[in-house]
């Protein structure tokens, strides 16, 4: 089964750095109010010199490349999927998690959490959804499991994450089997800079 997000509403914030001044007033204040951040997301309009120094890419996996620390409220995080890339099938550590698409195509799958923890069982994919520019989306762990993709064999995606509060690491699950792994995730570049090789290395980034 197939879904299409959202596109954005009307009254579009005019830069990143109005959205992110925008995310800082929202996350002052003591509860996250979901509609409010999903709204701003949607409402800011993709335009690629606001966040082009943040685009890193590499040729073997996506990356993650973090844009603002939120006042250790929440990350904001761009990540570059190269042609066909994608994510393991992950969970989001009890925390919110925003995703807006800046540039190509996603496809977004949903996935019911494994029933009983200790024996094998496939997981139960529940939907697709596919992405355009400008549309957004929101899951936490009572949604459940998702993976995100880039299914294009020729063009780059780009997508602006949101995840509150921050975390460092999350569990990826196998697909055949509902197994799964702690992982630690890390930076390929932080406010425009590469981090050092050896830090940047990780199982899976989420």
């Amino acid at each position: 089964m197939e879904h299409t997000a959202n596109t954005q509403p009307k009254n579009a914030i005019d830069s990143l750095d109005n959205l992110i001044q925008s995310l800082h007033r929202v996350f002052s204040a003591d509860e996250v109010n979901i509609e409010e951040v999903k709204t701003l997301m949607e409402s800011y309009e993709s335009n690629p010199k606001d966040w082009m120094k943040f685009a890193k890419f590499d040729k073997h996996r996506y990356t993650r490349n973090l844009v603002d620390e939120g006042n250790g409220k929440f990350n904001l995080m761009l990540l570059c999927w190269g042609e066909a890339h994608g994510s393991s099938i992950h969970d989001h550590t009890n925390s919110h998690c925003f995703l807006k698409l800046l540039q190509g195509r996603l496809k977004e799958t949903l996935y019911d959490w494994p029933e009983d923890k200790r024996s094998k069982q496939e997981l139960h994919k529940r939907c697709e959804i596919n992405f355009e520019e400008n549309q957004c989306t929101y899951i936490n762990d009572s949604i459940g499991l998702h993976r995100v993709e880039n299914g294009s064999h020729c063009d780059h995606a780009v997508s602006l994450h949101l995840y509150s509060p921050p975390f460092d690491t999350c569990h990826t699950f196998d697909e055949r089997t509902g197994h799964r792994n702690s992982v630690k995730m890390t930076f390929w570049s932080k406010y425009g800079e590469r981090t050092p090789y050896g830090t940047a290395l990780s199982k899976e980034n989420n």
